[in-house]
Parts: structure tokens; sequence; C-alpha cells
């Protein structure tokens, strides 16, 4: 069996915890539970004839690079960066953190998650937020850790372009 360790990254209350939760468990609750350091869950996955065990790594919200513990994306082999469509704001921070990650890392398969699409009405991430992420050849799911849209496509996805970097 091959393991792998995805890391989730984004600001307070995006829905990474949620989005974790979705994926492993198929369970969604409305409450918040603020993650403390770093939460650790395992799920396996099958590609083709082979096993892959996901250790997907929960870190705490944060706004700013200089919060995160670098000791927790050591061994990373992929991201996912959860922003919340009804702030904006995620997404700019996401995308700071990203590249200073790809700075200090170098580059390593991730996915872009841009949660609460249950919400779209109050989104306010649009189309032209996405436009030059989308030139740039992000993969980009529109998620909701809710009702499960694109949840587990979103973790097949990275878990295939880590398969993909290290054959």
């Amino acid at each position: 069996m091959i393991q792998k360790k995805i890391c989730l990254i984004g600001a307070f209350s995006v829905g990474k915890t949620s989005l974790i939760r979705q994926y492993v468990d198929s369970i969604f609750s409305d409450k918040y539970l603020t993650t403390v350091g770093v939460k650790i869950d395992k799920k396996i996955i099958k590609f083709e004839s082979e096993d892959v065990q996901l250790m997907i790594w929960d870190l705490a919200g944060e706004d700013d690079y200089t919060e995160i513990k670098l000791s927790y994306l050591r061994g990373a082999s992929g991201f996912i960066y959860v922003a919340d469509g009804t702030r904006a704001i995620t997404l700019t921070k996401i995308i700071d953190i990203q590249e200073k990650i790809e700075e200090d890392f170098g580059q390593s398969p991730f996915i872009l998650a841009i949660n609460k699409n249950d919400l779209a009405d109050e989104w306010e991430i649009d189309q032209s937020h996405l436009d030059h992420l989308y030139y740039k050849n992000w993969p980009i799911f529109k998620t909701s850790a809710k009702t499960g849209l694109a949840v587990d496509e979103a973790f097949t996805h990275l878990a295939q372009l880590i398969l993909d970097k290290s054959c």
C-alpha cells in the first residue's frame, strides 16, 4: 500500500475540517469546531489495482503564511488550498500562501477548493476572481462540505496528481 500525506490549508472557518469529515465519514455538522494545531485522518482509496492511504492533515486555520507551522508541511505529497466562497479575502490569502509554500518547498501537486457552494447566492468570489487562476492551470473545485458537492472529486483529483508525479 502506498501512503501519501496531504495537507489542507486555509483561513479560519473556510470549512477544512468539514470537507475532511464529508470525505472520510460522509458526515456534515453545522457545529463549528476550531482545529487546534493539526488533526490527522486517514482514508484508503483504490487506483486501478493499487491501494493508496491518504494521510490527511487538517491544519489549524491561518490567514498568514508566517503563522503556519512549517514542520506540519514537511513530507507533504500535495495540498488542498481551501477558500470560502462567501469571503473573497480567503482566496486572496490562499493565493499568497500557495506562492510562499512553493518558494519554500518547491512545486507540489495541489488543488483549490472553493467551499460553501451551497451558499452560492452569498458568494463574494465570482468568475473574474478565478480567471487568472484558470489561466495558470490551477485545478479548481467548487465544493460544498454540507451537500458533498465535488468533495470526493477534489480529493481524488489531488490523489491522481500525486500518483502521476511519483510515477
